[in-house]
């Protein structure tokens, strides 16, 4: 069975909303052979990224960067794992109420520094989350899932 990982900072409602999406689609019932494992940022840890087939991230935009969590995570994890995640499938959604796309950049620069490839694009949600912005979480956990599907 494959393991899905799925870190996150959720420390708001509007994030909670854009996880819980990303969890359904994930968790599809038509998605077979896949654990779907959801860590917050600050106790996902380098066994936690060892054990993944693929990775979900998500963050909120803090003053245009990801959050201190998430860079925290990365910071855990960069050295210890980057050799044996090369190649690692990931998705991202970045929630804010200005720009995300400093913190959409960040994310993308440290995931290819580690080797891994983009399964699906980001997704850049700004205000409150509309149903656009849910199905496009959603999408986002069931295209990461699938991929590692049997």
């Amino acid at each position: 069975m494959s393991r899905l990982l799925i870190v996150h900072h959720t420390p708001s409602p509007a994030t909670q909303e854009l996880l819980d999406a990303v969890i359904r689609g994930a968790g599809d019932p038509e998605i077979v052979g896949v654990e779907v494992v959801r860590r917050a940022a600050l106790a996902a840890t380098a066994s936690d990224l060892l054990a993944a087939d693929g990775i979900v991230l998500g963050t909120p935009a803090n003053i245009g960067y990801m959050s201190g969590a998430l860079k925290h995570f990365f910071d855990q994890v960069f050295y210890v794992c980057a050799d044996d995640t090369r190649g690692l499938p990931y998705g991202v959604y970045v929630h804010g109420n200005q720009g995300v796309e400093g913190a959409v950049k960040a994310v993308a620069a440290i995931a290819s520094g580690m080797g891994w490839k983009a399964a699906a694009a980001p997704v850049e949600v700004m205000g409150a989350p509309d149903k656009a912005a849910l199905e496009a979480c959603w999408e986002l956990g069931a295209t990461v899932a699938a991929g590692l599907s049997d």
